[in-house]
């Protein structure tokens, strides 16, 4: 019998085990356990040390008893490493993150490229204190800042240049404020504290450029130096051979850098789900091996020289990009897999991710709460678990069928259909031999069944792991990307030709440019075809479709069904083929499953979303229908990325439950109101879309577009009108009459929103003028949404005198530039006894209006 027919009778076997995988799985639901259920430490080494001494009793007795108490053992070790490991949080008693004026001695720990708009000047990097200066004592503190330095910029930078001298190492003395970082203080938000923390990053600051003082020395590691510099030569590199559209995606797709992506292009990434290719991630670590592999097999060098140079490549790569945790997660999954391999353990796969799995958790054991670990670790499991096991039992027969074509003895090895295959393919071949030679046919027709079959593995893989990915994706990023196959069925042949089309042209450019013209013009198309693609099937509105946060039910049928689908893969035809059933089926029910509103029946509820400096309001009915006023947003002139309707409103709102908003309310065209506003038309399709009569301006005009874009309907409200929505009754006091003389918060929607006898009043920006007005109205309500966030030109005391709130609430950014709310208005409030909440305080306040009174609630309590 040939070796090929051993190999395929070889899959008959059942699978090996596992034992590093279940010890992995056991090690992370102990370190869960001990992050959600705190014991003293003593109690988890107690447990795991008697449990060992059980699993030892036990293992000839009763081995599987023995087995269990010693997973049991390692889950209790998961719970006690994660305990005792000490915190790199930085000392609580350094009293400098308070906003007073410092002088910080530092340097440069990690630099970023310079923006691309030659009218401003914007560097952020992170720095590394070496001294402290407050102006009483000078100390020396070792902590992580991120400072960011603004003003003019002193002639153009090149993308990835290095001017202005704010490069690694780099000692630096200026003056700032510290602050530690501040989290949106809203349920469901995400943690930029921790964020900036996995980076050694405890304080952030700011100063103008002008005023830093570049210093002499050097302070680090001569190693990050030339790291760092050939990090920034490859990316100028990058931008001297393709123009800036594909050069973008070069510099992401080949050293993680995103920066000069358009956030538009990047969100048509995320709709689509293929985001992935603009990341260092496994896929591009395995792209590169793959194709080193095939390259040095096509030198003939031996398996032994050729897995060293891979891994040597590989381990290279990580450290020149220098992404973090993804990448080198990958790396040692890699070198685990061939370490196996060399000591030919080819079946050992799932084994040698878990040892990869466990150097990690014992490493970084808070870095297993995090998406990325758990959907680096998971796309693994479903390929190895999943995905292999159905393609040993469909396609890879037929690939290795069409081996050793020409030998019929071969043929007896093989089951009656597989062979029977072979004869249809000489027989095809003898046809054709009369018009093409005898060699030629059956060269063409093995190599097309090889094609088709890395075709159908593609296109199998791919669908597994976006039906296995339904439920991460659905609870980490609230999407359902419903166009994912086709998407990554363009996009990861794409990126395959592209990255090594861009690696060759690389390397060879620094030859000869001449010569790197081939790669160059290859990858530029490539890199086209990729966006373009993408931002094509991200333009359909079934790539929009946004789930909010599962129900706890949905989320463990979903793993259930994916333990059973990994499970039963390599059982019974039946059996697999149940297991894959179940998991499109959990799938099905997390896209489509409808949502349930997180939240009291039978009473108003008025939230203000912490959005910093910028108001969002949300209303829901006692019927539940709800109600959103504002979408917070950031001014161009602070030059930020973020979209707050996207990365803070949208994600509370799913928080909550919520998929779609009955209405949305504009209450003026200021940038903090309506910035977040189209990404709330796209995201949750409300049914109407409420305006002042107010003058339009620019952003008003891109809502507009927006909304004729989703099919939402405009409604004009002015003064005067009174309607009901559902239960509540809505009164309109402003804006009066549209003039583009006044200020445009004179023409903010002011509204009153009442239920029984309890109502709130919603002021937007509205300034004295519109207060004196309204007031004379007597426009009582128990609740009032101060206006102008807190500032002094609004908020008077016959408007206060008229409305006679019991609470009222502010939303205010924290350590905003204006000196919002000014202590005036908040003396004025005191003065009429009203209760006062606001937002950079107390994060998201709710007030529930029952029809006869008011309760406030803090998400933080």
């Amino acid at each position: 019998m040939s070796s090929s027919a051993a190999r395929i009778q070889s899959r008959k076997r059942p699978a090996a085990r596992q034992p590093l995988l279940w010890g992995a799985l056991a090690y992370a639901l102990g370190s869960s356990a001990g992050t959600y259920m705190w014991r003293p430490a003593v109690w988890w080494a107690a447990g795991a040390v008697f449990l060992v001494f059980c699993g030892h009793y036990f293992s000839h007795r009763r081995p599987w008893a023995g087995v269990a108490t010693a997973l049991s053992a390692l889950a209790m070790l998961g719970a006690l490493t994660l305990q005792i490991r000490p915190s790199d949080a930085p000392d609580s008693s350094i009293g400098f993150a308070d906003g007073q004026p410092v002088i910080l001695t530092a340097h440069v720990i990690k630099e970023e490229n310079p923006s691309l708009d030659p009218g401003d000047f914007r560097r952020r990097v992170d720095v590394e204190t070496e001294q402290i200066d407050d102006g009483w004592k000078v100390l020396t503190v070792r902590t992580g800042v991120r400072a960011s330095f603004y003003g003019k910029e002193p002639g153009n930078v090149a993308p990835g240049g290095n001017d202005m001298a704010l490069h690694y190492g780099q000692r630096l003395r200026f003056a700032t404020k510290l602050y530690r970082p501040r989290n949106f203080h809203n349920p469901g938000a995400f943690d930029y504290q921790t964020y900036l923390a996995a980076d050694g990053v405890y304080f952030v600051g700011s100063a103008k450029f002008d005023e830093v003082e570049m210093l002499p020395g050097f302070c680090g590691s001569r190693f990050e130096l030339w790291r760092t510099r050939v990090h920034h030569a490859i990316l100028r590199r990058i931008h001297l051979l393709w123009a800036p559209p594909a050069a973008a995606l070069a510099d992401a797709m080949i050293i993680g850098e995103n920066e000069f992506v358009g956030r538009d292009l990047l969100a048509d990434f995320q709709r689509t789900g293929t985001y992935h290719v603009l990341v260092i991630s496994g896929l591009k670590v395995t792209i590169l091996a793959i194709f080193a592999s095939w390259l040095l097999r096509r030198f003939r060098v031996g398996d032994m020289i050729a897995s060293v140079a891979v891994l040597l490549l590989v381990l290279a790569y990580a450290v020149l990009t220098d992404v973090g945790a993804p990448v080198w997660r990958a790396t040692l999954m890699l070198i685990a897999y061939l370490c196996a391999r060399l000591l030919y353990r080819r079946q050992s796969v799932l084994n040698a991710i878990g040892l990869a799995a466990l150097i990690l958790m014992l490493v970084k054991p808070n870095d297993l709460l995090g998406a990325s670990f758990q959907l680096s670790f998971l796309c693994v499991l479903i390929i190895t678990a999943i995905g292999v096991p159905l393609i040993e039992r469909t396609t890879q027969l037929y690939s290795s069928a069409v081996k050793n074509i020409d030998s019929l003895a071969y043929d007896l090895a093989l089951p009656a259909v597989l062979a029977q295959f072979r004869l249809d393919l000489r027989m095809v071949a003898g046809r054709m031999a009369r018009f093409f030679g005898t060699w030629l046919p059956l060269k063409l027709l093995t190599s097309g069944v090889r094609a088709s079959v890395f075709s159908l593995d593609f296109l199998l893989i791919s669908s597994v792991i976006q039906i296995g990915f339904a439920l991460p994706m659905a609870y980490y990023f609230h999407r359902a990307t419903m166009v994912a196959l086709p998407s990554n069925v363009l996009a990861v042949p794409l990126t395959e030709v592209a990255m090594v089309a861009c690696l060759a042209g690389l390397g060879i450019s620094s030859i000869s440019l001449r010569l790197a013209r081939l790669p160059v013009l290859t990858a530029s198309y490539c890199l086209q075809w990729l966006g373009g693609s993408v931002h094509w099937l991200g333009r359909f509105q079934i790539a929009d479709a946004r789930v909010p946060t599962p129900e706890l039910i949905v989320i463990f049928s979903g793993a259930v069904a994916l333990a059973m689908a990994m499970l039963l893969a390599r059982r019974r035809v039946i059996f697999a083929l149940a297991g894959l059933g179940m998991l499109v089926i959990t799938a099905a029910w997390v896209c489509l499953s409808p949502s349930h509103l997180h939240g009291r029946q039978g009473v108003l509820e008025m939230t203000s979303i912490d959005v910093g400096e910028g108001d969002s309001t949300l209303l829901i009915s006692p019927q539940g229908r709800t109600l959103l006023v504002d979408a917070g947003g950031i001014p161009h002139w602070m030059h930020s990325d973020m979209d707050i309707g996207e990365d803070v409103v949208s994600t509370y709102l799913w928080e909550r439950g919520i998929s779609h908003l009955d209405a949305v309310a504009v209450t003026h065209p200021h940038a903090d109101h309506i910035g977040g506003m189209r990404a709330i038309l796209r995201n949750f399709h409300p049914k109407q879309l409420w305006l002042g009569s107010g003058p339009s301006n620019a952003e008003l005009e891109e809502l507009l577009d927006e909304a004729r874009r989703q099919n939402v309907p405009v409604i004009i409200r002015r003064a005067g009108d009174e309607f009901d929505f559902e239960e509540l009754h809505c009164r309109v006091f402003a804006p009066a009459t549209s003039s583009n003389e006044r200020k445009a918060n004179d023409d903010s929607l002011v509204m009153t929103v009442g239920y029984g006898q309890t109502s709130a009043l919603l002021e937007g920006d509205a300034e004295k003028e519109i207060e004196e007005r309204i007031a004379r109205e007597h426009p009582a309500a128990n609740l009032l949404k101060v206006a102008h966030h807190g500032s002094a030109t609004s908020t008077i005391a016959p408007f206060l005198a008229a409305v006679h709130p019991q609470f009222a609430v502010i939303s205010v950014g924290a350590r905003n530039v204006y000196g919002h709310p000014r202590e005036v208005v908040l003396q004025r409030l005191a003065d009429a006894r009203v209760r006062t909440y606001r937002t950079d305080f107390d994060g998201a306040v709710t007030f529930y209006l029952d029809g006869n009174r008011v309760s406030p609630s803090l998400a933080s309590h």
